[in-house]
């Protein structure tokens, strides 16, 4: 059956990736922001969690939304694509299922299986196998980083033994 994701104040972190879990998304108006602020308090997106976004977003909106921290509001986050329309209430929202007819669209029987070939390539990278694996090489990634911090920092050191200042 199609969903629909009121979202009716702050949608932050979590709470907007899950919002991305739905067919439809109704973003606050005109209170309220939608931002993924992981970068501003220094946790990485897994991957899971980055391939709904990547999946549901344009690579510019990706990159504002995940590396900038932006806070959107209502009809920025449709300008963007994290949202469909604005709703301020929950008779908003209604309007929006009547005008889409969505409570109709299952009684066809096929709406899921039309809705798993649409998003096949997300299903596939988050059922297990491809998870872990997803899991692995961002592991991987991130070991690979801190050698290359650590022979940085290893670096500079014997670096500046070896060249001191002659003031």
């Amino acid at each position: 059956m199609p969903t629909v994701a009121l979202l009716n104040g702050h949608t932050f972190a979590g709470g907007l990736m899950l919002s991305q879990s739905h067919d439809y998304r109704l973003a606050p108006s005109p209170k309220g922001f939608l931002c993924l602020n992981e970068v501003l308090f220094g946790a990485p997106l897994k991957p899971p969690m980055a391939a709904i976004f990547r999946h549901r977003l344009s690579p510019q909106s990706y990159r504002t939304l995940a590396l900038e921290g932006r806070r959107f509001t209502g009809q920025q986050a449709v300008e963007y694509g994290l949202a469909d329309a604005t709703a301020t209430s929950l008779q908003d929202a209604l309007a929006f299922v009547e005008e889409k007819q969505l409570t109709e669209k299952a009684k066809a029987g096929v709406y899921g299986v039309i809705k798993t070939e649409l998003h096949k390539d997300l299903l596939r990278e988050l059922r297990k196998d491809g998870v872990d694996r997803e899991e692995d090489r961002f592991n991987e990634d991130q070991r690979r980083e801190g050698e290359r911090k650590e022979f940085g920092k290893v670096w500079f050191e014997e670096w500046t033994k070896e060249n001191k200042s002659k003031l």
